[in-house]
């Protein structure tokens, strides 16, 4: 078991040291992440306390005009899908079982070879849970758009395609924003279909 954690880390690992950053602030997101992984074991698994890996995923439809948002129970907040990794550190699988619990939305192809975005953000405190870090990796997959019936869970209170025009009026948080940037600064008609081909951009 130790020996598959392990495998687990390195990938992780590898997957970060292949991770474009967009901007400075970005790579040190990059860095930190890394640090975190390199000095827990038990980064992929919700019981450290401290912090721990997360999955999520960017999911956008076949024409790229929309993006896959879910508002979030406990939050309060619209955001991507995604999750606890609960010591399954293929953050990638971890991201596209996030998808499919939160919005019922199963049929995914990713977008790129490697990371998309990362995030580290701090959850707040919750009855016997302490505060703490999540370290997310986000994935960026694009759905098809026959996956118009979607149906969420109990950790949401709704779950739309938004139109990345409109995102503003859904939410203004800074990585949701920021990914949309991504999307917009690398994707093109023309590799958005390269990408349904399995192409990483």
């Amino acid at each position: 078991m130790q020996d598959l954690v392990l495998t687990g880390r390195e990938e992780v690992l590898r997957q970060l040291s292949c991770y474009v950053a967009l901007n400075t602030e970005d790579d040190e997101r990059r860095v930190r992440i890394a640090a975190f992984v390199e000095a827990e074991s038990l980064c992929c698994s919700r019981t450290l306390s401290v912090g721990h890996l997360t999955g999520s995923a960017w999911v956008m439809n076949e024409s790229g005009t929309h993006v896959l948002l879910l508002h979030h129970q406990k939050l309060e907040k619209w955001l991507q899908p995604g999750g606890h990794a609960d010591g399954d550190c293929n953050l990638r699988r971890v991201a596209e079982r996030e998808v499919s619990e939160e919005t019922g939305v199963r049929h995914l192809t990713p977008a790129l070879n490697t990371i998309f975005d990362l995030d580290i953000h701090t959850i707040p405190a919750r009855g016997d849970e302490p505060a703490h870090q999540h370290y997310d990796l986000r994935y960026a997959f694009i759905a098809q758009d026959g996956e118009s019936s979607l149906t969420g869970n109990e950790e949401s209170n709704d779950v739309r395609w938004v139109a990345l025009s409109e995102l503003e009026n859904f939410t203004r948080e800074e990585s949701v924003l920021r990914m949309r940037s991504k999307w917009l600064l690398r994707m093109s008609p023309a590799s958005l279909s390269q990408s349904l081909r399995h192409r990483p951009f």
